[in-house]
């Protein structure tokens, strides 16, 4: 790795041992906060509550709300796609918000029709023993509807507490390894706080056999911790083959020429003052670019994770071809010698000026779209046919094919459809242009 930076697992931040110094920190209490007091803190205020309205309401509302509970988190995901509908016709955009919210809205609604069904079953029944059933019978129903009512409200505590540990866990599982301890909102720090809590509590083993997320979910997390507390490392992730087309797009292109964004990056600057950077502004308020940023990670996680730690991609080990080049003005002078022994010195020396100074500024960006090859050719000479007159160079586009070390690459240059033959001789690629070679080099 560049630099010699050793890489820091965040994993090891967020599942037991994360450092009491940078949480209280991070948390701005001092030293008169103790470890752990906020969860025991909301698991007392929750059991506390929901029994004294358990004893308020009776054992009718409080087992319906119970059923509730269950019913809306078995529903949740299957009916979170028809919520996104209100909340897209409402103008919901955010790839994010469409993600977290539906599942939570319908958890509510499944909520809220249990307990609308519950007040009139209640009135119903309680009509019942207060008109027809006699006043003793009404009196041992009310003590027993009470009764009941707050051991079911403890029931319903539990279940509120689990599901809220369970959002603390997957939503801390992100935050707490990108928490700086300084710039965050109230909100995040409280989260995070809250997510320490969890872990030291032991009570993040019963939000992990409540969690039913995908594998991606927590090693996107890992992934996006690793690049957080290595700045190093974003030269690296450029380099990772899947992202290389990513970024040549103008918006990666702002970013990382942004000067801002990178004084933020060395300073280990707050999440959320990253986010209200410019050219990340433009990124995360684009769904589209969201979503064509989760294709490209999302089934590369385990390899990218192995690629910043190591700079070796497995899984693209046989497409050597896939990086950055640039132009090797000797590599290819060495080249049309060793093509061409018995060349004079003037025929090289004109060689030198037609077919190698116009290319020195060139190189080329050679990665995958889904299945195909595309690559970028830029800054090479445009054709001219005015003797004598200034360069122009283009920046073009094409497609290549081929594995293991030959390849054949297509793209424009001027009015002309251009085919070249590369062969891949270690960290050398070299062009076959209408019988002349032109050899690039890797970029590292």
């Amino acid at each position: 790795m560049p630099g010699g930076a050793k890489i820091r697992d965040p994993k090891s931040e967020t599942r037991g041992s994360v450092r009491r110094p940078i949480f209280l920190r991070a948390s701005g209490t001092g030293h008169f906060y103790a470890p752990r007091m906020l969860i025991w803190l909301l698991a007392v205020i929750l059991l506390a509550s929901l029994a004294a309205l358990g004893y308020r309401q009776g054992a009718i509302r409080v087992a319906m709300s119970f059923l509730g509970i269950c019913l809306g988190v078995l529903l949740a995901l299957p009916l979170a796609k028809p919520m996104t509908i209100p909340l897209k016709a409402l103008g919901v955009t955010q790839p994010l918000v469409l993600w977290l919210l539906p599942p939570v809205l319908a958890f509510c609604l499944v909520s809220a029709l249990f307990k609308g069904g519950a007040f009139f079953l209640h009135q119903k029944i309680e009509m019942y023993f207060k008109y027809k059933a006699g006043d003793l019978r009404l009196s041992l129903f009310e003590r027993l509807n009470a009764r009941l009512g707050l051991c079911l409200g403890l029931l319903n505590g539990t279940a509120y507490f689990c599901l809220i540990s369970l959002v603390i866990y997957l939503l801390g599982y992100w935050t707490v390894q990108m928490d700086t301890g300084a710039g965050n909102p109230w909100t995040l720090r409280l989260l995070n706080r809250a997510a320490v809590d969890l872990n030291q509590t032991g009570f993040s083993v019963t939000a992990r056999a409540l969690e039913r997320m995908p594998a991606s979910y927590f090693e996107a997390a890992d992934v996006a911790g690793v690049l957080y507390r290595n700045t190093l490392l974003e030269a690296r992730l450029a380099r990772y083959p899947a992202f290389l087309l990513l970024g040549e797009r103008p918006e990666f292109r702002a970013l990382a020429n942004d000067a801002t964004f990178t004084d933020l990056r060395v300073r280990q600057a707050s999440l959320a003052e990253l986010l209200r950077c410019g050219p990340v502004q433009t990124i995360v308020q684009s769904p589209d670019m969201l979503r064509h940023i989760w294709g490209l990670v999302q089934p590369n996680l385990k390899d990218l994770r192995a690629f910043l730690e190591t700079g070796v991609s497995e899984k693209y080990a046989d497409q050597p071809i896939l990086g950055r080049w640039t132009f090797s003005p000797r590599g290819t002078l060495a080249a049309i010698r060793r093509n061409q022994p018995n060349i004079s010195s003037t025929q090289m020396a004109r060689l030198r000026q037609i077919a190698v100074a116009p290319y020195t500024r060139a190189h080329l960006v050679i990665g995958l779209e889904g299945q195909d090859g595309r690559l970028v050719v830029k800054d090479i000479p445009r054709p001219s046919t005015t003797p004598g007159a200034p360069l122009e160079f283009q920046t073009t586009q094409g497609t290549w094919e081929g594995i293991g070390e030959r390849y054949t690459l297509k793209f424009a240059l001027g009015e002309s459809e251009i085919t070249a033959l590369g062969v891949i001789e270690g960290e050398r690629l070299t062009l076959t242009l209408a019988g002349q070679p032109i050899v690039f080099e890797r970029e590292h």
